[in-house]
């Protein structure tokens, strides 16, 4: 009876998948436009996309900033919280235009990662012209060689204690994941399907609006191997990765670490860090540098299936901004897709 029903009305991955393969279709466009345009070209790019949201929310940023210090000018404590709601009820409105300008941008800037993999991939390295950004990871990291004023990102770098090749590029039912993550949703994948490429889209698109992000694993092996394995294809672009798991709590590292525009960690050192900052009394000694980002990347192992599923999660909330007021910190429960199998 169910097979029948099933043939008749279509199961809910296939659904799923129908409902995706739009996306799939004009993230694919773009990343054909970028395919002839140089390494520089392909950097600028997100330069582009950082600028078009910051434009995007001007206006409503400046207004909730303007409220919020004549909030905080007020000696009468009743009209300064009423003017505190009004700025509350702004950030609602700015992360409404937020959800907007990346739901216009989201094939583009999934097309810059898949185009970014694919040349590490296939070309062995990236070459652009050398800035202070380039010097400055040259510095600390091997695969980035300064040549004549150019800056050389390598393909090979080292994660978890050992050299990896980057060797990677987003199959289609990858983007899809990556759509349904950063609509608020689950998606569930097979070990082996691509759960830690498939992060690199969201995490990608929502680090641009420069607010921060958190990508949360279950262990802290995973949150350091993935935070090394992903960060030079995020850094080549110009965004700042790290891992609280790296650090000692209540370190200055540590808190350095909440500053990124990328934010890896397990569960337990978010959590545990969000009670240290609600115990203490001076601001200073907080670790984490705002309220947890707008976009959570969460990994867990999943057991309900008669196979390992790993559930990648990304929560994407008005009410998880950096701005958000303490009542407005909550995220709702997200929905599940499973997705086709990643091709073999």
């Amino acid at each position: 009876m169910l097979k029948l029903l099933a043939k008749l009305f279509g199961d809910k991955k296939s659904k799923d998948a129908k409902e995706l393969r739009p996306y799939v279709d004009k993230i694919n466009a773009e990343y054909a436009k970028l395919r002839s345009i140089s390494d520089d070209d392909l950097r600028a790019k997100t330069a582009t996309l950082r600028q078009r949201i910051k434009d995007h929310i001007a206006k409503i940023s400046a207004e909730i900033i303007a409220k919020r210090r004549e909030a905080e000018g007020q000696a009468d404590l009743a009209l300064s919280e009423k003017l505190f709601d009004e700025a509350d009820k702004m950030v609602k409105e700015r992360n409404k235009a937020l959800e907007e300008i990346l739901n216009t941008i989201l094939p583009e800037a999934f097309a810059i990662v898949k185009e970014t993999s694919r040349r590490l991939t296939e070309h062995k390295e990236l070459k652009v012209t050398a800035t202070e950004w380039d010097h400055n990871i040259s510095m600390r990291k091997s695969n980035v060689v300064i040549e004549n004023g150019m800056a050389v990102w390598k393909n090979q770098w080292t994660a978890a204690g050992g050299s990896i090749t980057w060797n990677m590029v987003h199959y289609d039912v990858q983007l899809m994941g990556g759509v349904v993550l950063h609509q608020g949703k689950i998606s569930e994948m097979a070990t082996g399907e691509g759960k830690t490429l498939v992060a690199t889209l969201p995490v990608f698109l929502n680090a641009l609006t420069g607010f921060g992000l958190h990508l949360v694993t279950v262990n802290d092996y995973l949150a350091r191997r993935d935070c090394e394995w992903n960060a030079p294809l995020f850094e080549f672009h110009g965004i700042t990765v790290d891992c609280i798991d790296f650090h000692e709590p209540n370190s200055d590292a540590r808190r350095a670490a909440y500053l990124a525009d990328i934010t890896y960690g397990t569960n337990n050192e978010f959590g545990f860090d969000y009670l240290r900052d609600n115990m203490t009394t001076q601001p200073e000694h907080e670790r984490r540098s705002s309220f947890p980002a707008r976009c959570h990347a969460a990994m867990s192992r999943n057991t309900i299936s008669s196979s390992p599923v790993w559930s990648v999660s990304c929560v994407s909330s008005s009410a998880s901004s950096p701005n958000a007021s303490p009542r407005q910190r909550r995220t709702s429960a997200p929905t599940t897709r499973r997705l086709p199998r990643m091709p073999a």
